[in-house]
């Protein structure tokens, strides 16, 4: 069953195109979801691709996937480093920032406005979501776009092609390390 949410939800992310993924999983017990998680990590860490809890209720959680390669590049760009620390995630280490983050996604209500910086989101698309408040978008697709809408859409276009493509090849029988890419 995660494996099936996992091509739903994180084709993009195991492609190799983006440096993560994140969504709601149903489960039917903890010891489930522990066992499920670790088999797929199992799988997918010696491709690069990590499956981390953020957040729990008693029958959902919310789950990150990412690429450990990818999401360093990221977060290293001086003008992230600029966003995150105005949030106080330390410069650095990777386990630490994402301990941050989940200590962020269970302290606020909704989603942290920077989560989108753990996601592959463009740094100026963020920056004025924050801004902004989520108001006043050009468009909405796998992010809210404020600066360069046809790019987005582009991409958002690249996206559902990646998802469709895994979702077919993976309900005829192919396995899922066959469908990640293995991290460079």
């Amino acid at each position: 069953m995660l494996e099936n949410k996992l091509i739903e939800h994180c084709a993009p992310t195991l492609a190799g195109m983006k440096a993560a993924n994140l969504f709601n999983y149903r489960f039917r017990d903890l010891d489930s979801l522990k066992e499920e998680i670790s088999k797929v990590n199992e799988k997918l860490n010696r491709k690069g691709v990590f499956v981390k809890i953020l957040r729990m209720s008693e029958t959902h959680s919310l789950l990150y996937v990412y690429r450990r390669n990818l999401l360093e590049l990221d977060l290293m760009k001086p003008e992230v480093r600029e966003i995150l620390k105005t949030f106080e995630y330390p410069a650095g280490d990777l386990e630490v920032c994402l301990g941050r983050l989940c200590q962020r996604v269970q302290e606020e209500p909704c989603f942290p406005h920077e989560i989108g910086l753990f996601l592959s989101y463009p740094v100026s698309d963020v920056m004025e979501f924050i801004r902004q408040k989520g108001k006043n978008c050009k468009c909405c697709g796998v992010w809210s776009v404020y600066c360069n809408e046809q790019e987005a859409k582009r991409i958002f276009q690249k996206f559902r092609k990646c998802t469709t493509v895994y979702q077919r090849v993976f309900a005829a029988g192919r396995e899922i390390t066959k469908l990640t890419v293995t991290a460079a």
